[in-house]
């Protein structure tokens, strides 16, 4: 079934409409999805989701990311009806059956080659923020050490650990690092040497003996930030992370939870650098749409005892059983691959796009997790990008002046940790570009009334970023090509219809976007 607007019988919107009269009224005033969408689901299957007032929906949130083969995939129905019809317990805790084993076994098979040759794997709680806990609670049992490094625009859970680590965080044992982009670049000066200067500033931090930063756990980061407005870290930069920890003896953990089983167009986000991390966080789609959450790591960081962490359900049959066919799916089928395809093509005709609508400042992502950030052409440009020199703050209390460009560290070669030979070639990434011009304020109201456009027009997105200004699409992996160009067609006619009723913000000034390099 294909997402539509058809009309509605007013039995149908009686029935939707009561059902959210007692949601309002009956839950937490912290729901937050259900605020943006108001829709009442019924059906569902692949890309489109049927409500209870009769009309249908694409849906490009698709579980925020968990949903990597989409509504009830056959293969998935089959998986779970197949435990189901066998009498297995639903519910072991942490022992062994051949479901789990199952899991396990294709899960280990995905991996980098160089950490599934010697890794753990620990079941967690059913939720990413518990996997985050965990990964967290281990690097510091098999370090001593308690403090963290993390980035800015982070996003790795609700739990307090989880959040110490997440942008906005305050108060915590947690070193905030910058995170490379081009649009929003913190230094000002985006592309290749953008993405130096945080490297640069990364090792500076770590070497010099009046940071304030002392030696930590671990670091953490996503490959690509998804609640920080779909910003993907360069492959370069990524490397240099990997070669700055192990160097220093930091575990480096990924956060693979959105990220992971295809999404990017890797099966995982870390495949595109060739970097292999100390601990992987995995969650979302490992879990074939049930929950599920897990972390994997370098048996030498095995040194917790029993019950160091736990959780009563961390023995989901279900969960596994589903994600055996979803791993098994996504990799016979080259979904990444595939993923990899259809996202370059709809982030080329998104910025297509943005010729029309200078309220577009930048279209970004990596495969099928893709951002438009939306902002105000008639506002005050921040910090150009073209500057010759930039002033950047040091890691103690005054400012130095970086000349740059900066040497590589002097740093031992990869060894089997890393995956890949690391080089410090900028110039050559191709996710970094040359930002034409500064950036423009971000345009949050102006996101949210596209995004409801989109609702009105059968397509279900939601938004992220700094200021929510970042309109986000994670439509299934599993998508034709004619729902591909249904997104994007339904996307440009609610930002077109949106320009008609606003064209303060819509048409003042015209802009380019970031130039990047073909892939």
């Amino acid at each position: 079934m294909e997402g539509d607007a058809r009309g509605t019988s007013a039995r149908e919107t009686a029935l939707h409409d009561s059902i959210l009269r007692r949601q309002s009224a009956r839950e937490s005033a912290a729901r937050t999805y259900a605020r943006a969408l108001p829709i009442v689901p019924v059906r569902a299957r692949g890309l489109t989701i049927e409500g209870a007032d009769g009309r249908r929906y694409l849906d490009c949130l698709s579980g925020a990311g968990t949903l990597a083969l989409g509504h009830n995939h056959p293969v998935v129905l089959e998986a779970i009806r197949k435990v189901l019809d066998s009498g297995a317990p639903l519910h072991i805790l942490d022992l062994a059956t051949p479901v789990k084993d199952a899991f396990t076994t294709e899960l280990f098979r995905t991996l980098p080659p160089a950490l599934a040759d010697r890794a753990r794997i620990q079941f967690c709680g059913p939720a990413g923020t518990d996997a985050v806990e965990a990964a967290l609670k281990l690097v510091r049992a098999a370090t001593g050490r308690p403090g963290l490094l993390a980035f800015t625009g982070a996003y790795h859970g609700m739990t307090a650990g989880a959040l110490e680590a997440s942008g906005g965080a305050q108060d915590v044992r947690v070193a905030r690092l910058p995170y490379p982009q081009d649009y929003r670049c913190p230094f000002g000066i985006g592309g290749p040497r953008g993405a130096e200067l945080a490297a640069r500033w990364t090792e500076t931090l770590l070497d010099d003996t009046k940071s304030g930063v002392p030696m930590p756990a671990g670091m953490i980061l996503e490959p690509v930030q998804g609640e920080g407005g779909v910003i993907p870290a360069p492959d370069t930069w990524l490397r240099r992370m990997r070669a700055v920890t192990e160097s220093r003896g930091i575990p480096l953990i990924a956060d693979e939870v959105q990220t992971g089983v295809g999404r990017t167009g890797a099966f995982w986000a870390v495949d595109h650098s060739g970097v292999v991390p100390d601990v992987m966080v995995l969650s979302k789609a490992i879990g074939g749409s049930l929950p599920l959450a897990v972390i994997v790591y370098r048996d030498d960081l095995d040194v917790w005892g029993p019950g160091a962490h736990a959780g009563t359900f961390r023995g989901n049959q279900l969960a596994m059983a589903a994600g055996t066919a979803t791993l098994a799916y996504v990799r016979e089928n080259g979904l990444a691959e595939r993923a990899a395809t259809l996202g370059t093509r709809m982030m080329t005709q998104l910025r297509a796009l943005a010729r029309q609508h200078p309220c577009i400042g930048d279209v970004r992502g990596r495969g099928l997790m893709i951002g438009m950030e939306l902002v105000d052409p008639g506002g005050t440009a921040g910090p150009a990008h073209t500057a010759p020199d930039a002033v950047v703050p040091h890691p103690g209390d005054e400012v130095a002046e970086v000349p740059g460009p900066f040497p590589a560290p002097d740093v031992t070669e990869p060894t089997h940790l890393t995956g890949a030979p690391h080089t410090d070639d900028f110039s050559a990434d191709p996710l970094l570009g040359e930002p034409a011009t500064a950036p423009l304020p971000a345009a949050p109201a102006l996101a949210a009334a596209v995004r409801d456009a989109c609702l009105d027009r059968g397509l279900i997105v939601e938004l992220g970023g700094r200021h929510s200004s970042v309109v986000r699409l994670l439509p299934p992996l599993t998508i034709t090509d004619e729902q591909a160009a249904a997104i994007v067609d339904r996307l440009a006619d609610a930002l077109a219809a949106v320009a008609r009723t606003t064209p303060s913000h819509t048409s003042r000034r015209r802009h380019a976007l970031p130039q990047r390099k073909p892939r």
